[in-house]
């Protein structure tokens, strides 16, 4: 009694209402998650760089900067003028070895028609082959040089290794790369959050917690926004770095947010008890919120301050931080 006669102008004496269409409810201490809000960063687990396998300039560059790109497009040409010059030197040598096979050839036909007619000597008979088998190998070998070429050749076109959006470019047509350099760094996903928390918080961060992440751009926090999601918290890492503590949290609906975009986290850092009413309960005169109870059979209305809006049971209950103390009957509609 002494603590709701301290302030007249915050505690109204009313006729008690009839009870038959209000109810009671009965103000217990609760124990909730504390909640921190803090950044996470999107990343995306895998980035695939898509390298040239040849050395030469970019004759056609076909992404840029967050493209979307799927596994086996063509993405670059890498084109060697060199190349072009080896294969007409291949050409060339596989058509004067051609010649040689085909003298070859009619030597050792020859060698043969003597060798019947008992004029030639199987001596020379067996050179002539010799030289007709070395003649035919050495086509073999010019055609296989030739081949190598050619598949260097195609090796100048680079097609996309995964699925995902293109992250940086960091050349552009005209440029002249090596075998190995980048085109271009592919981000096929899956995206998670990377939180970075002060160390105090290591004993609170469990694995599995749920969280909440706010709307795009930075906006301010607000539990259960229609723009807000929910999300776990997957990885906890054990190493402490620079006095942080790491964080994996995936998240549903953020496939389509910027790779290294910051979002505003909301998650439990710990537990705390507190006072907390049905919104029903709550009546605004005013600007000041008030809440009516029931009192040694009379009906107040007490002012209160209320905090943050969270869920028990599926229920939702407004939390109050002055007003109010365990026991006590709130009076609802």
């Amino acid at each position: 009694m002494l603590r709701y006669s301290l302030c007249a102008l915050a505690v109204f004496a009313i006729p008690g209402p009839g009870r038959a269409d209000a109810t009671e409810f009965l103000v217990e201490a609760t124990t909730i998650p504390e909640m921190k809000a803090v950044f996470g960063q999107v990343e995306s687990r895998i980035v695939v760089p898509a390298r040239a396998r040849i050395g030469g300039t970019i004759r056609q560059l076909e992404i840029s900067q967050g493209d979307e790109v799927t596994q086996g497009d063509v993405i670059a040409v890498v084109v060697d003028d060199k190349i072009a010059l080896q294969l007409n030197a291949a050409e060339a040598k596989i058509k004067a070895l051609n010649s040689q096979l085909e003298n070859s050839r009619i030597q050792l036909e020859r060698a043969r028609q003597l060798r019947t007619s008992g004029v030639g000597t199987q001596a020379n008979l067996d050179q002539e082959n010799m030289l007709f088998i070395v003649a035919t190998n050495e086509v073999a070998a010019a055609e296989a040089e030739k081949a190598v070429i050619a598949q260097n050749a195609r090796e100048g076109t680079v097609f996309a290794p995964a699925s995902g959006r293109v992250l940086t470019v960091p050349v552009t047509p005209g440029s002249v790369i090596m075998p190995g350099e980048e085109i271009g760094r592919i981000a096929p996903g899956p995206y998670y959050l990377r939180l970075s928390l002060p160390e105090r918080h290591a004993a609170e961060i469990v694995q599995g917690a749920d969280v909440v992440v706010g709307e795009r751009g930075l906006a301010q926090l607000v539990d259960e926004t229609p723009q807000s999601h929910r999300g776990k918290i997957v990885k906890v890492y054990p190493e402490i770095i620079d006095g942080r503590v790491i964080a994996d949290v995936e998240v549903d609906g953020i496939g389509n947010y910027f790779v290294n975009e910051r979002a505003l986290v909301s998650i439990p850092v710990g537990k705390r008890r507190v006072l907390a009413v049905p919104p029903e309960g709550i009546r605004a005169i005013h600007g000041i919120d008030y809440i009516r109870i029931a009192l040694d059979g009379r009906i107040l209305d007490v002012a209160v301050i209320l905090g943050e809006v969270f869920e028990i049971d599926g229920a939702a209950r407004v939390e109050v931080l002055t007003g109010l103390q365990g026991g006590d009957r709130v009076v609802l509609p």
